[in-house]
């Protein structure tokens, strides 16, 4: 079924402020779940209310989110999550980040103590629109192997990077260090479907196209060894250095074994403190024009940069709607009723 962007976000609002949040981060939170859907992103997107509902009855997470200023001076700063939601974390690190890096050139705050925050193309993107490069990556539960290895070690441990243009689309890096984000996995076990080779190996260590085998197994990492290192840095940089958890010592959001400990690591890079005011814009245009200018391989008839395909997506969904999954859907109107909305139902 097809919902319009605006009906979704305001379900989803409700459920959030349903379940203890105060109204700007319900409003928040719903807007990071709903971008996801609309830029395609389904594995991050509105199916997280239920995992949240979860974890604010078996008291996993702490709603309203009160956040602490552990630390802060002209260009850094430590963010406590408090174990609330972490879009609010992640939020609140990037708006320090633009503002510091506003005066100061450049700017790194990081997230202890959080919980899963939706895709990291929100934040960066936060920074484009101010005209700075956003960094932005996180840490997860285990759920990937380091290279040669059998069982999971690191999460999937995403990391994004907006870069600002002048009239062209801000190129936007969105991955996770896995071939294959685990959400999209667990989407395959739900719907029934095969996942490809070289995704995932079983609690064997073989290759498995089974999805179930492979969330008791462990993902790969993308580009091996390269992978692997990405993921090994993300883990230091966004948990061990922030004072939050690290390594096998993250636990999942997708199961009530209590705080995830999720870090984080953001920054902001403020193009003009290197050179003259639009500048960096013309550039970054010129850079994207002469990529897409140059010889295509053969079938392919436009090169996309990162983050295009997205927005593609994205303006599609507010012309023509979002499409949510029945199982999606049901979970949706199942928690609309525990909280006792009167808000028209998903598919009414």
């Amino acid at each position: 079924m097809r919902l319009m962007p605006e009906q979704l976000r305001e379900i989803a609002k409700t459920i959030i402020e349903g379940l203890g949040a105060s109204h700007e981060e319900a409003a928040l939170v719903a807007e990071s779940l709903v971008r996801a859907n609309m830029r395609g992103v389904e594995s991050h997107g509105v199916n997280y209310l239920k995992l949240i509902s979860d974890r604010v009855e078996a008291d996993m997470i702490n709603v309203p989110t009160k956040l602490t200023l552990v630390k802060e001076d002209d260009t850094i700063a430590i963010i406590d999550g408090g174990n609330g939601l972490g879009q609010v974390a992640a939020y609140r690190a990037m708006k320090i980040c633009i503002q510091q890096a506003r005066d100061c050139g450049i700017a790194l705050t990081l997230v202890r103590n959080t919980n899963n925050i939706g895709f990291l193309a929100f934040y960066t993107l936060m920074a484009a629109e101010q005209g700075m490069i956003g960094i932005c990556s996180c840490n997860a539960a285990p759920s990937m192997t380091p290279w040669g290895g059998s069982e999971p070690f690191f999460g999937t441990n995403p990391i994004s990077i907006s870069i600002p243009s002048g009239s062209e689309l801000p190129i936007v890096i969105d991955m996770s260090q896995s071939v294959v984000a685990r959400g999209k996995i667990r989407r395959a076990a739900l719907l029934k479907q095969q996942i490809p080779n070289g995704w995932a190996l079983d609690q064997s260590g073989v290759s498995t196209r089974d999805p179930e085998a492979a969330l008791k197994g462990t993902l790969l990492p993308i580009g091996g060894p390269k992978g692997s290192g990405l993921a090994l840095a993300v883990d230091i940089l966004a948990g061990m250095l922030s004072g939050s958890k690290y390594g096998p010592d993250v636990r999942t959001f997708h199961q009530l074994l209590g705080p995830t400990g999720v870090g984080v690591f953001s920054m902001a890079i403020n193009t003009e403190s290197f050179m003259p005011s639009g500048q960096f814009g013309l550039l970054i245009d010129n850079y994207i024009r002469s990529i897409k200018k140059i010889r295509k391989a053969g079938g392919v008839s436009q090169i996309y940069l990162p983050g295009e395909i997205e927005f593609e997506k994205e303006k599609r969904s507010h012309a023509e709607g979002i499409e949510i999954d029945t199982f999606v859907a049901e979970s949706v109107n199942q928690i609309l009723n525990k909280i006792g909305s009167s808000l028209r139902k998903v598919g009414d």
